[in-house]
């Protein structure tokens, strides 16, 4: 049974930043792709940040782009996504997923049950 549970979300001030944890089982991240998405109030899903199966590269939407990077420690067969310099567009529900893919699109691969981060004063 494949498991992916995300931490890390929380309430941070415009300009702070989190780390997002991934922690997989009964799924090799090392061997899947890794995807980071995210859903802000009124809007669309999206993918934002993710990992290639086919080439290990790492691919972002150009919302998060210098800002945001996406990593996985094979060891803990966790993966992370380090979020700088946050604003108040970055709010919203963000899941990790077994899909690689950047903007809106379907669900495929297996999902996380989602964790809320809010940028605010």
């Amino acid at each position: 049974q494949v498991q992916l549970v995300e931490s890390g979300g929380g309430l941070v001030q415009p300009g702070g930043s989190l780390r997002l944890s991934c922690a997989a089982s009964g799924v090799t991240l090392a061997d899947s792709a890794i995807g980071w998405y995210r859903q802000a109030p009124g809007k669309q899903r999206e993918g934002i940040s993710c990992i290639s199966k086919n080439d290990g590269g790492a691919y972002y939407g150009n919302s998060v782009s210098g800002r945001f990077t996406i990593s996985r420690d094979s060891a803990n067969n966790t993966a992370y996504l380090q979020m700088n310099n946050l604003n108040a567009d970055d709010t919203g529900v963000y899941w990790c997923a077994t899909y690689c893919l950047i903007g809106p699109g379907p669900r495929r691969g297996y999902w996380g049950q989602g964790t809320q981060v809010t940028v605010s004063t």
